[in-house]
C-alpha cells in the first residue's frame, strides 16, 4: 500500500478486498456475494466522492508502478475480467488503465474463436495475447470462455476438433487442472496474474439492457443474442460458481467484485491491481561503475556543446 495518509472511505474498500478475495479451495455460492457494496458499513464508508478520490489515487499509483514495471522488465502482469453482459468490463478498463502509458499496455478482447483458433488447443490464442515482460496485458474475457460459455452451451465443442469423447464431469476437471497449470507457469516464468469477476445482479443487467436499447450512442453495444444468454442466466451461475471454486489458487486467485455500481469496480479493480504489482518488489535497475564513468563521460561532452 502507498505511504500517504490514507483517504477517507480507504479502510472500507480494504476491508471489500478482504471479502471479495476467493481463498484456493474455498467453495463458491455466488448468491453470498453482494452486488453492491458488500455490506451496510461500507455504504457508510465511501460516498462517491470518496471512491472517485480513492480510483484517481490508484490510477496514479497504477501509472508509476507501470513504469517500474518496464524498468525492472522481468515481470509481465495479466489482468484477466470476466462477467456476465453488461457487467462493466469495458468501462472499468477505460478508467482504471486511464492513467497508464499505451505503449505499456495492450488490451485483447476475445470474441468466438476463429476457425484457426479452433484447430488449436483452447489456450493457444490466449498464449498468442500474452503480455512481454515490463508490460501490462488485460483480457477482456479469456481462456475461461472454454469452461464458462462452452459448459452453458457444449454443443461448441463439436467445432473445436476434439478426440471422441462426452463432455462429462472428468473432462471439465481436465480443463480446469490445464487452466491452473497454464497460470502456475505463467506466474513462474515472470507473469503476475490477476483475475477479477464482475458480479452484476440480474436486475441491474436487465435496466443495462434497457439503456443500452433507448441511447442511440449504445445500441450498437446490444446484440439479440444478449437475451438468449441471460435466458440461461442460471446455468452460467452454475458454471461460474464451479470455475471460480476450482481455479482460484495460490498462484493467480480470483476476486469476485460487485459490479452494480460502477464507482465501486473501478476503484476495488484499481486498488487490487495496483497491489499486486507493488508486491513484485520491483525497482529501477542500478547503473554499474562502468555505465556511470561513461554517463560522466557523456554528460560533460553535452556541457561543452555549443548552443
Amino acid at each position: 500500500m502507498s505511504s500517504t495518509k490514507p483517504l477517507p472511505g480507504e479502510k472500507a474498500i480494504r476491508k471489500r478486498i478482504e471479502l471479495c478475495r476467493v481463498r484456493p479451495g474455498q467453495k463458491v455460492r455466488l448468491a453470498e456475494y453482494n452486488t453492491e457494496w458488500g455490506g451496510a458499513d461500507l455504504k457508510k464508508g465511501c460516498t462517491n466522492k470518496q471512491l472517485e478520490s480513492l480510483l484517481n489515487q490508484d490510477v496514479s499509483r497504477l501509472a508509476k508502478a507501470q513504469d517500474l514495471l518496464a524498468a525492472f522488465s522481468s515481470w509481465a502482469l495479466l489482468v484477466i475480467l470476466q462477467a456476465m453482459d453488461a457487467a462493466g468490463k469495458d468501462s472499468t478498463i477505460k478508467h482504471v488503465m486511464s492513467g497508464v502509458n499505451p505503449q505499456g499496455c495492450q488490451v485483447y478482447a476475445f470474441k468466438p474463436p476463429s476457425e484457426e483458433e479452433l484447430k488449436h488447443t483452447f489456450l493457444w490464442r490466449c498464449m498468442k495475447a500474452l503480455p512481454e515482460r515490463g508490460r501490462i496485458g488485460i483480457f477482456n474475457r479469456s481462456h475461461y470462455e472454454d469452461v464458462l460459455v462452452v459448459k452453458v452451451h457444449p454443443e461448441l465443442l463439436a467445432s473445436q476438433h476434439l478426440p471422441a469423447g462426452k463432455p462429462n464431469k472428468e473432462f471439465w476437471e481436465a480443463r480446469y487442472d490445464d487452466i491452473n497449470q497454464f497460470e502456475r507457469h505463467l506466474e513462474r516464468n515472470g507473469t503476475r496474474v490477476v483475475k477479477f469477476f464482475l458480479h452484476v445482479s440480474k436486475n441491474v443487467q436487465r435496466k443495462r439492457f434497457l439503456k443500452r436499447l433507448s441511447d442511440p450512442k449504445k445500441a450498437w453495444k446490444f446484440a439479440p443474442g444478449d437475451l438468449h444468454e441471460r435466458a440461461c442466466w442460471d446455468e452460467y451461475i452454475d458454471a461460474y460458481e464451479k470455475c471460480l471454486t476450482r481455479t482460484s489458487t495460490e498462484w493467480a486467485p480470483w476476486h469476485i467484485i460487485p459490479a452494480d455500481h460502477k464507482r465501486v469496480t473501478r476503484a476495488l479493480v484499481a486498488e487490487i491491481t495496483a497491489r499486486e504489482i507493488h508486491k513484485l518488489d520491483l525497482h529501477y535497475p542500478k547503473v554499474d561503475a562502468k555505465l556511470r564513468t561513461e554517463f560522466k563521460a557523456a554528460r560533460q561532452r553535452l556541457q561543452c556543446e555549443k548552443r
